[in-house]
């Protein structure tokens, strides 16, 4: 069974694209008439241009919008696609949750003609993040077990450029460090549904979000991370990685 057919049934609540985020995947494919989307979930950041979508989950698939491209039940090891038969490959959030990085990108390469389009997060920023470091250890701890390494990624590539993503305050998205500074969400049973990283193991997290919930009544956490409530935007780690096919 594909992860999302039981962690992705809140999915297209939660994670709405985010206007700016999209703005940086569509101008980097900005010249790509046509594009497959793998791992495309619910079809957030999916460009107009996108041909065809690579979705394992059913789950998933029907939670796509009727204007959505259509969406194969497949994964990104085993594309169901023939060589070269579109201009891009996009993959947006989703390399961590393969079985084989180095077969997926293969299979990217195969079917794109021109460029590869990877959204994903540089891990070692990531795992630093106030909610990982501060309140939920083991979170941290699978997450830097299942992670792809981006220079892992960046050695199967060619002529890779790296454009980092920063995180707004107000990110639309629900992913992993979106919340940075609204942390009254990550108590919230349907935020942490539609993130994997906190789906996996709720009851190892119980303890840190209880402390979590304790320092926001106590305003622990407020003075703690006072720099934070000023900011508008954060580096996390998520990056946008494109290079040629």
């Amino acid at each position: 069974m594909a992860l999302y057919d039981t962690l992705g049934r809140t999915y297209s609540s939660t994670r709405q694209a985010d206007p700016r985020i999209a703005a940086t995947i569509e101008a980097a494919l900005s010249d790509a008439a046509t594009i497959v989307n793998i791992g495309a979930g619910t079809g957030s950041y999916e460009p107009e241009q996108t041909l065809i979508a690579i979705e394992p989950s059913q789950i998933m698939i029907d939670q796509r919008q009727p204007e959505s491209a259509p969406a194969i039940r497949a994964v990104a090891e085993r594309l169901p696609l023939r060589d070269k038969c579109v201009d891009a490959a996009l993959a947006v959030l989703t390399i961590h949750h393969w079985t084989d990085l180095e077969a997926g990108v293969a299979e990217m390469r195969r079917v794109a003609r021109h460029r590869l389009a990877f959204f994903t997060c540089d891990n070692t920023l990531f795992d630093a993040f106030w909610l990982l470091s501060e309140y939920l250890p083991e979170a941290a701890q699978m997450d830097a077990e299942k992670a792809i390494a981006n220079d892992r990624l960046l050695g199967l590539l060619k002529d890779p450029v790296i454009t980092r993503v920063p995180v707004p305050h107000d990110c639309q998205d629900g992913f992993g460090a979106a919340y940075w500074r609204r942390p009254e969400a990550y108590l919230d049973p349907a935020v942490r549904a539609g993130i994997s990283l906190l789906s996996w193991n709720e009851e190892a997290n119980k303890p840190g979000l209880a402390q979590l919930a304790a320092d926001l009544d106590s305003g622990r956490w407020q003075r703690e991370h006072a720099e934070l409530l000023d900011r508008d935007e954060l580096d996390l780690g998520y990056c946008l990685i494109t290079s040629a096919a």
